[in-house]
């Protein structure tokens, strides 16, 4: 399970980057007038990710989970799928790529890069990881778990950020998994 191990803290590693541009783009959109919606539901999102890394490491120890390879190296596929849709997202968003629902009022939408399929793709990035990263060591508990709370955070998530950008018409966040 030694590279499962090392995937799940790379995984971790990725968050901590993630974490640090989200700050910094925080700094930038405050200082600029924006301002956080949804604040409430923000410490749920961070203890629901920190539970799915959390079961990763636990559950194909503790359940004594083998890897199979048809669905580990699909499920390895798509978890990458997911990490690479996560980074165009923060790329095509620059500064205006948050963890939490940060909008600076009279900025235009964004409808490049994949906004312009879709207008949550972040959110497809979560989803996606947080169900094949567990079942990379078919850690099905995990996956399972995770993806029906993530379901119900994602709508009170994807109603705030909607709720947040219809006056304003600006997009400061599409949200990213922590």
């Amino acid at each position: 399970m030694t590279p499962y191990t090392v995937l799940v803290l790379l995984v971790v590693a990725e968050r901590g980057a993630e974490l640090a541009v989200a700050r910094r783009n925080g700094a930038w959109s405050r200082a600029r007038g924006g301002l956080e919606h949804g604040a409430g539901h923000y410490p749920t999102m961070v203890l629901l990710h920190a539970a799915l890394l959390l079961g990763c490491l636990v559950e194909p120890w503790a359940a004594d989970r083998p890897f199979l390879p048809l669905l580990g190296w699909t499920a390895l596929a798509l978890t990458l799928a997911a990490q690479g849709l996560r980074w165009w997202c923060v790329l095509t968003l620059g500064p205006r790529w948050h963890t939490r629902v940060l909008i600076v009022p009279d900025l235009p939408l964004v409808a490049s890069g994949p906004y312009r399929y879709l207008r949550h793709p972040n959110y497809v990035a979560v989803v996606v990881e947080g169900m094949a990263l567990p079942l990379v060591h078919s850690a099905w508990m995990t996956a399972l778990g995770f993806s029906l709370l993530n379901a119900a955070l994602l709508t009170v998530r994807i109603r705030c950020e909607n709720t947040a950008l219809a006056p304003s018409r600006s997009l400061a966040s599409p949200g990213a998994a922590l």
